[in-house]
């Protein structure tokens, strides 16, 4: 019997995701998808052996995994009182230890473009919130993409858009970054409206009619002092931005009952290593400049897979806007949600302007689809 196998890396170019950016930069977004099968004989048990044993030690130097088995309650939303948004009964102002007094210790902190920390909380990433806190730690950021959102307008997950700019009117179109005015293009994904101390950022899925499917909450200080469209790279960034994806991935999984994913590093550095290849030498695609498509590289970093994809994303300046661009575009959304995914890592390099490069290597080592 001959080993068959079933390859696909055919990109998928999508319409930009638009951020607040130039007009003269398009942001890009691309995936693809392999699945490979073998036979049931000898060869394929022998891989097989293979595949748990390197299963084993890829968890070994994973963070410990977590299971959505168990549906957890979600909490009961009361409308704000003294903003027009709250997203899991937390508004901007309050301090971090009134927030973890009702929400508990968080999960994960990772730095954010705005030069502060995203502390993720969650349970088992079900009632999946962000909150970023200023230097007093006090709250100066909210995100959910779950069913955490409450508005004294009347606006939660799954409003319409049309209902949305009913009760906030017209979205802003321009954004003042420092010395310059930036154009926010209105490409139908997102609107940002400006409150009365604050900016919410109203994403949409055009895959569920247009309805509301996250919101963010930033602070009007904290946008304003970020004067470049762009935050200045760091390792320390690069990491928040590597973590926020995994995380956010895992919580849009959990909203579809899907399970959850495995951190893994071995992939999140062949990810990295491909961020940092389009970064260094200007180009954005699944295939490198020596020819190597993404299971190539995954092959040569000895990474067993029976079914494997790679989401890229280049130009958002945040894991957020990343993450909700991909979850608009059919083929990357595919890829996010495909059931017999098992692992994860995400790679994010940024070129010589700040701009960064979003790698998404997704695999499943399990014989059986």
């Amino acid at each position: 019997m001959v080993v068959f196998i079933g390859y696909i890396s055919k990109p998928l170019w999508e319409e930009p995701v638009q951020q607040f950016v130039p007009s003269s930069l398009r942001d890009s977004i691309s995936s693809t998808v392999d699945s490979v099968k073998e036979n049931p004989e000898i060869n394929y048990a022998i891989d097989t052996l293979n595949q748990q044993l390197n299963s084993i030690f890829t968890q070994l130097n994973n963070e410990p995994s977590e299971s959505n088995d168990s549906k957890v309650d979600p909490p009961k939303l009361t409308a704000p009182k003294d903003q027009m948004f709250s997203i899991h009964n937390v508004e901007l102002g309050e301090s971090k230890a009134e927030v973890e007094k009702k929400i508990g210790k968080p999960k994960r902190t990772t730095e954010n473009e705005y030069g502060v920390s995203w502390a993720a909380y969650h349970e088992n990433y079900q009632n999946f919130i962000m909150v970023a806190y200023d230097e007093k730690n006090n709250v100066r950021g909210l995100y959910s993409n779950q069913d955490l959102i409450a508005s004294s307008t009347g606006i939660k997950l799954g409003s319409s858009k049309q209902s949305v700019q009913e009760k906030l009117g017209n979205p802003e179109s321009i954004m003042r970054k420092g010395l310059f005015n930036y154009k926010i293009d209105q490409n139908g994904e997102y609107e940002v409206f400006k409150l009365d101390h604050s900016y919410a950022t109203i994403f949409y899925d055009k895959h569920e009619n247009n309805t509301v499917t996250a919101v963010q909450i930033i602070d009007q200080d904290l946008e304003q002092n970020k004067n470049e469209l762009y935050t200045e790279s760091s390792q320390q960034l690069k990491e928040g931005f590597e973590y926020q994806l995994f995380d956010l991935t895992n919580a849009s999984r959990v909203n579809h009952d899907l399970p959850i994913l495995k951190w893994d590093d071995l992939v999140r550095e062949t990810a990295r290593d491909h961020s940092l290849d389009m970064a260094e030498n200007q180009y954005f695609d699944h295939t490198n400049l020596q020819g190597q498509s993404p299971f190539d590289r995954m092959k040569e970093d000895n990474i067993r897979y029976v079914t494997a994809g790679e989401n890229l994303a280049y130009g958002q300046f945040s894991s957020i806007f990343a993450h909700e661009g991909l979850m608009n575009s059919l083929g990357h959304r595919k890829n996010i949600l495909r059931e017999n995914y098992e692992f994860l890592g995400v790679g994010v390099a940024f070129n010589n302007e700040s701009q960064p490069y979003y790698t998404e290597n997704f695999y499943s080592d399990s014989p059986s689809l």
